[in-house]
């Protein structure tokens, strides 16, 4: 009886390259991940989560409280030089044992692409035909990429039928396995907190901006700050730049070179982010590549109107001068352009706008991304009574 109930238990792997660490309290990782997994625990009995072994300071990473969620950690590897690749094939042996060994105990696998463990995990998928495998694509699906991503779409494309693939967009019709996904990020008190906000939120005659993300050139922050230079500042009242990196000091630098109330936040836990997107009427996010950002559909939430590139899947969401504005190309002249546009929308085209996103938000939050999960990934066996 009691091998029964082992047997029929709903386990699911996860097989990632997430940022990890040991502390005398116990394991943390990367918030929006053990959030996300906090969640399925809802549909699964334990989670059994791999991931990468990170021992510099991380201030994303939050304890993994749920005694039903098993860490494993393995040495992280990754680098762009030569000596760095050689390491990363040396690593395989031993992720390929710990992946295989814990494939071998689960019915439910889930990996998280691009990476190296979730590219052992697409091999493994081939040999273990009952077994059902989920893969999550998390980058864009088309636009270029280095070649190891590239080789990984390609590898997607041609798994077999005990594998579902979920990808930021709706590209790949024709292959009824690779099914268009959202990423969850708002649960039920960020709807309910949204829909106040919405009903407090006023246009004044000045207009607040926010970014939220790594600052870096390839989120454009630098392309933001060089947009500010030419802008007619006096109706302008903040922009608010949420998040780190190494180039923090050069960018806090430039803005003090410009007649704009410039704010770095430096990194933010969510409620005090939620809160920026409160006081804030747009989110600019003139990234040069990207899945579909988070950030956007929590913005959208709070009635935040998104100022965004055109990359990837983006504009299956935000239809320019309807809903936001799409940034194409990625310069500081067309993203002064949008900014300049969002200053001519009326407060009743504004309503609307918000009014339509906090209603697509609904797409982002974890109830849906779970019932989509139970109903078009996996076949859940109930358990045994």
């Amino acid at each position: 009886m009691h091998s029964d109930i082992r047997k029929n238990t709903k386990r699911l792997l996860v097989i990632s390259d997430t940022a990890m660490q040991y502390t005398k309290d116990g394991i943390i990782a990367f918030g929006p991940v053990v959030k996300e997994l906090s969640y399925l625990l809802r549909e699964f009995d334990n989670i059994t989560w791999i991931g990468f072994h990170k021992t510099k300071k991380n201030n994303s990473l939050i304890p993994i409280k749920n005694p039903k969620i098993t860490s494993i950690l393995i040495p992280s590897v990754g680098g762009k030089r030569y000596l760095d690749k050689i390491r990363i094939l040396a690593s395989y042996p031993r992720m390929m044992k710990i992946i295989l060994s814990e494939v071998r105990k689960h019915d439910y696998i889930h990996s998280r692409a691009p990476s190296n463990p979730a590219a052992i995990a697409m091999f493994l998928s081939l040999f273990f035909s009952k077994k059902q495998f989920w893969h999550k694509y998390g980058g864009s699906w088309i636009d270029r990429a280095p070649f190891f991503y590239n080789f990984q779409r390609l590898f997607l494309r041609i798994l077999n039928q005990n594998s579902k693939i979920t990808i930021n967009g709706d590209y790949c019709l024709s292959n009824s396995n690779i099914i268009p996904f959202e990423n969850p990020c708002l649960d039920n008190y960020d709807r309910e907190n949204g829909k106040k906000v919405l009903k407090t939120k006023t246009t004044n005659t000045s207009l607040n901006f926010c970014f939220v993300g790594g600052l870096n050139h390839n989120k454009g922050v630098n392309v933001i700050l060089e947009s500010l230079k030419e802008i007619d500042f006096d109706w302008i009242g903040q922009v608010h730049f949420v998040g780190d990196g190494p180039k923090r000091f050069e960018f806090e630098e430039t803005a003090k070179n410009i007649n704009t109330k410039i704010t770095f936040h430096g990194f933010l836990e969510k409620d005090a982010i939620s809160s920026i997107y409160s006081i804030c009427d747009f989110i600019i996010l003139p990234s040069k590549s990207e899945g579909f950002p988070k950030v956007i559909g929590e913005a959208m939430n709070y009635g935040c109107i998104p100022i965004v590139s055109d990359v990837s899947c983006i504009s299956k969401y935000i239809q320019d001068g309807s809903n936001g504005f799409l940034i194409n190309p990625i310069t500081s002249e067309e993203v002064r352009k949008k900014i300049n546009l969002a200053k001519k929308l009326s407060n009743e085209e504004i309503i609307k706008m918000n009014k339509y996103n906090f209603e697509l938000a609904e797409k982002f939050t974890y109830e849906y991304y779970n019932n989509r999960i139970i109903n078009e990934i996996f076949e859940i066996k109930e358990q045994m009574i």
